[in-house]
């Protein structure tokens, strides 16, 4: 909004030629989030107590989680609040990849409020099933507005080989489907410990800050020998915003949490991060410097399989991070540590622009 309104001003005002530079406005929506964040936070969570949405805790969790019976809930909404007005205020709004990832934000964020407001009036929320369903659905209209945009090319892209390229065709639509439903879930599932979700999301989405902006520059693009998909370095100022929104959202989410993020904020983070991996072309990429997402994804899948066909546990519990929680560790330690891992996931990624 404010790059429509203010950039065409440049030719009276040179000032405003700062605005055409996407570096610039993602800084900007970043700091906008991050302001976003803190004046409506402490307002958001008085709300929220005052509605009585507060987490109902399980009784297969951990002993000690149960004294977080009764914090408020739902806190995603404060991070998707801060990174759509923050996203609509900075980006080209004549951009589709913008509006793209906006629809799939706000369609994977709705479905999070709907389970969530079911679990907090008392019942289990959308089943399991039915949960799976929606997500696929939505990623299935996500990907067949894609499929329209005329620079689009379902190729798949393999981190450290420049040059192994396939042409997916029709079969790109199941692979969005699986991306965006596989990283709305595994977040989903990471976000199980005060702030130790939203850490590794804004290392993920500050790492694609910086791969979007190469993919949409046909410099860099071609210098670093990776897609070119024009359009795409808007996507930049979008995952600044989720940086700035999540860092706001840390202040009231750090150990002990005065708000949870609820499944309105990590299955849209998740379903965001995703898509813009498939805009990006980076989606394996995905898999790595979201790794701490893999990694809890798998211990849930290998739990549940070992135990159905063994009828033994491979893990003391599932997610990952409660297995740590059962072997002694303090919350904090184990937070901490699956950022450090996060960081060095990211770091790894980055260094792929080179190693191809």
């Amino acid at each position: 909004m404010i790059y429509l309104l203010l950039y065409p001003l440049y030719t009276t005002h040179i000032i405003f030629n700062v605005l055409k530079y996407i570096s610039f406005r993602t800084i900007s929506a970043t700091l906008t989030a991050l302001l976003i964040s803190f004046i409506l936070g402490p307002w958001l969570i008085k709300k929220l107590k005052e509605l009585h949405l507060g987490q109902r805790v399980r009784e297969d969790v951990p002993a000690r989680h149960q004294e977080k019976q009764g914090t408020p809930t739902m806190g995603g909404s404060l991070i998707i609040i801060a990174v759509i007005g923050s996203t609509l205020l900075w980006s080209n709004l004549r951009n589709t990849y913008v509006w793209l990832i906006l629809f799939i934000s706000i369609s994977f964020a709705l479905l999070g409020f709907i389970d969530d407001y079911k679990k907090e009036k008392g019942g289990k929320g959308v089943s399991g099933r039915w949960k799976m369903v929606f997500q696929g659905a939505i990623a299935l209209v996500g990907g067949g507005l894609l499929f329209t945009c005329s620079d689009f090319v379902p190729q798949l892209t393999f981190p450290f080989f420049k040059n192994l390229r396939p042409d997916l065709g029709v079969l790109y639509l199941l692979l969005i489907i699986v991306v965006l439903v596989g990283a709305s879930n595994a977040v989903n599932l990471t976000d199980g410990l005060d702030g130790l979700a939203i850490g590794p999301v804004m290392i993920t989405a500050g790492t694609f800050a910086l791969f979007t902006y190469l993919v949409g520059n046909h410099k860099f693009a071609h210098y670093l020998q990776i897609p070119f998909v024009r359009g795409c370095g808007e996507l930049s100022i979008f995952c600044g915003a989720i940086v700035g929104a999540g860092l706001g959202f840390l202040w009231f989410n750090a150990y002990p949490a005065q708000v949870f993020m609820g499944d309105i904020g990590s299955l849209s983070l998740g379903g965001a991060l995703g898509m813009v991996a498939v805009i990006s072309k980076q989606e394996i990429l995905l898999a790595i410097v979201g790794g701490i997402f893999v990694i809890e994804a798998l211990s849930v899948i290998i739990q549940v399989g070992v135990f159905k066909l063994k009828r033994r546990r491979v893990f003391m519990m599932a997610p990952l991070h409660h297995h740590f929680e059962l072997k002694g560790w303090a919350e904090p330690k184990i937070i901490v540590r699956f950022w450090i891992i996060a960081i060095i996931l990211g770091l790894i990624a980055i260094s792929t622009l080179k190693l191809r």
